[in-house]
Formats: C-alpha cells, structure tokens, sequence
C-alpha cells in the first residue's frame, strides 16, 4: 500500500479531523516538481491536532526504524517523497527524521532544501540539467539526466529569472519555480553581474555557516522600509565570485573564467579536509518578529541593513585562503576544427558556454594532484534550451547552478 494511504488510514482511526489531512496534502506538495517543507510553526492549527494524537505518543525507537527503513527502501524521485512526508506529521516525527537522514555529502541523496547548499558527494557527481525559457528568460534546474532520459520523474530543484537593469544583470534565485520574490520565503539568493559582463558575484540569502568563516569587512546597503516586508530584513551575503578573463585582441578561442569561493576554504580539498555543511535552514522567525537595529544598537526605524561578507578569516585572526575554480583549457582538434573537451557522453552540442571546473592552487598549499585533476563541475548544451550540470564536492547545488547562470549571460568584453 502507498504510503500516502497508509498516512491516511492511519489519521482516520486516530480520530484526527479532515481538515488535518488536507493541510498535510498542502505540506507534502503532491506535485513533486516543486515539494519544500515549511517551516516549523507554519501551520499552528495542524501541529495542535497531530500532538493530541497517538502520533507524536510513538516511541522513539519504533519511529526511528520506520523512518529509517523508508529512507533506504525510497531513494529516487518522486517515491523520495514518503521521507519528507514523516517530517511533515509532527515535531517528534521531524526530529527524528533529521536524525536518520544524513548529509547530501554522506549519502548521496538530495531530500530536503537544505541539501541544495550542502556540498555534493565526493565519489559521484549529482547529474542535473536546465531547462532555459527564453521567453520569460528563466531557468530551471533538475534532478536527473536529461529531460528524455527523466521525464515525469525530474525533480525541480531551483528556479531562476534573468532581470536585465541599465548597469548590472540580476539572477533572483527561489526554491519555486514561480516565485521569485525577495521577501519570500523561497528565496534562496542572487547573481549579479558588473557592467560588462566580465565579473559576477553570487550572494546566499542566509549567513555562512562554518563558524570559522567570519565577516571581516561589511558593507552595508541601505533598502527602503516600503520596498520589503514589515520588520523582515533582506540580506545577501557574498560567498563567491565568478570572473572571465578580458579578450582584448577579440582572439577566437574558448572563454577562460576563474571561480573564487570565498565560503569554502582550500583546506576543503586538501587532505582530511572538509567543506561547511548548512545542517538546517534558517528561516529567521525569530528575526521577522524583533526590531531591527542598527549596527550601532540603535533601533533602525525606516532603513533596513543589509549586510553581507566581503572577506573571511579564521578564529586565528589569520586570513584563510578560499578555494578557487578555474576552466579545464580545451584541446584543439585538427580533423574536426574546434576545441575538444572530454565530457564523458554528457554533452553533445558545441557551444562557447560548455565549460569544465578544476581547482587550482599553489605548490605550497599542499593540494593533491588528483584533486587537481578532477572535474568539479562541468556544463554543457545537449540540445535547443536544454543543458547538463554535473557537480559534485565541494560545491552545493546553489552555488554549481549560480555558476551556470553567469555562463548565460550576454559577455562581449570576453568573446
């Protein structure tokens, strides 16, 4: 039996009412093309019933073998659907859950938000592709191998729209594949881009969450009380820069970028080396609900700070080094007449925008030369509006798809 009707069955004999079984429906998000959990305290009337019910009486060491068994019995998409819906009974059933469910870098698996910006699986890639819509220029990104390959069974996993401006181009990215407002709670960040198209800058909607990766220098952007939400601050927080190199002498060739993560550390690639990994999503209630104040301590009345992180240091005072990305040079091939790279099948269409991530770094810093070597993330067109994204650690999915967009984007300083 699904395990949607046994949910059912089960919240019938428990005497739970109707009204019950149809917020969980809304929590669950049958349409798994665009399911997120919401946050807790969300649906006060839904948690009331469910703890006046046996559900949340279950003892824990029953709850944590079924949901344990679920977890390993369901691992693609949309079956994966069973583990986010025992999160969405309670708050006992959503403790437990996050117990059993181990980080996207462990297992390998992407089940809720969080996992989108925690670092992928070190052995595999997580195969993805985006879909580009040009008529309302908005990309959207999938869990699977291609549309033909998917099809019914793709995951959406993030959403962005392309907002062109006199000086700058922003990418709003949101969790949804139709809201891509700021103050919402599906916004998951932005790239923005310079005047020329040579630079771009990926901000994260919430803090870093190493706490050995602090804020040195902030800048402050001054946002009118009108443009956002009551009492709910916007903040953007800097946490990689994307940059292509200047082509002067409009030479043809492949374009040549260079990717500085200012939130991963190179230790993360070095050995016995680890990546910040978010362990949950903060949706700040707490903060929406307290007065703003200035960095000073005085109450902010009419002006909201948005503050974000511009360099990083450790605990030590000593500045870290971040990790930095640059594209594998292609070969080129005399019979076909064109650059070549090896993407192992995954892309089948030239394009100037196909590219490869490696890390670099200096002898000094200690990096392995098979770390050296492999391919991080890598991006390709496989056909009309359809290209292939491959990554894995230590980047997240939020910040290997922020990547792909800048490739997007119109550059004629660098072709």
């Amino acid at each position: 039996m699904p395990f949607k009707s046994m949910f059912r069955d089960l919240m019938g004999k428990n005497g739970v009412d109707n009204k019950l079984n149809q917020l969980v429906d809304q929590k669950c998000g049958l349409g798994y093309g665009n399911f997120h959990l919401t946050p807790d305290g969300s649906s006060s009337f839904a948690n009331a019933l469910v703890q006046e019910s046996l559900w949340a009486n279950l003892p824990p060491e029953l709850l944590l073998d079924i949901i344990g068994r679920i977890d390993a019995s369901e691992t693609t998409w949309p079956a994966r659907r069973a583990v986010v819906s025992c999160a969405a009974v309670c708050k006992s059933w959503r403790e437990i859950t996050r117990e059993v469910i181990r980080t996207l870098e462990e297992c390998g698996l992407l089940t809720f938000p969080m996992s989108l910006k925690q670092p992928g699986p070190r052995d595999s890639p997580i195969q993805c592709f985006i879909r580009r819509e040009r008529e309302t220029s908005t990309y959207r990104l999938y869990l699977g191998l291609s549309p033909a390959l998917s099809g019914e069974a793709s995951k959406l996993l993030l959403a962005a729209n392309r907002i062109r401006k006199a000086t700058k181009t922003d990418f709003l990215i949101s969790l949804a594949g139709n809201d891509f407002s700021l103050t919402g709670d599906n916004y998951a960040g932005k790239l923005r881009s310079n005047f020329f198209g040579s630079k771009f800058f990926i901000h994260d909607c919430r803090p870093p969450c190493n706490s050995a990766i602090q804020s040195r220098g902030w800048s402050r952007k001054r946002i009118s009380a009108k443009k956002v939400a009551p009492r709910l601050p916007i903040c953007n927080y800097k946490v990689a820069t994307v940059a292509y190199e200047l082509n002067v002498l409009r030479t043809r060739g492949p374009r040549r970028m260079n990717c500085t993560m200012h939130t991963i550390p190179i230790s993360a690639i070095q050995e016995g080396g680890t990546a910040p990994t978010p362990a949950t999503f903060s949706h700040g209630l707490d903060e929406a609900l307290s007065p703003l104040t200035a960095p000073d301590g005085r109450k902010e009345k009419s002006v909201s700070y948005c503050i974000f992180q511009t360099k990083s240091n450790d605990l030590t005072g000593n500045t870290s080094e971040p990790l930095i990305l640059k594209n594998k040079i292609p070969r080129w091939h005399e019979q076909l007449q064109c650059w070549c790279l090896n993407f192992r099948g995954r892309v089948t269409v030239a394009s100037v925008k196909n590219f490869q991530l490696v890390a670099t770094g200096d002898p000094s810093q200690s990096v392995p030369a098979s770390e050296q070597e492999k391919v991080i993330l890598q991006f390709g067109k496989i056909g009309k509006d359809i290209f292939t994204m491959d990554y894995q650690y230590p980047l997240s999915a939020f910040q290997a798809f922020a990547i792909c967009l800048s490739s997007f984007d119109t550059k004629p300083a660098c072709e």
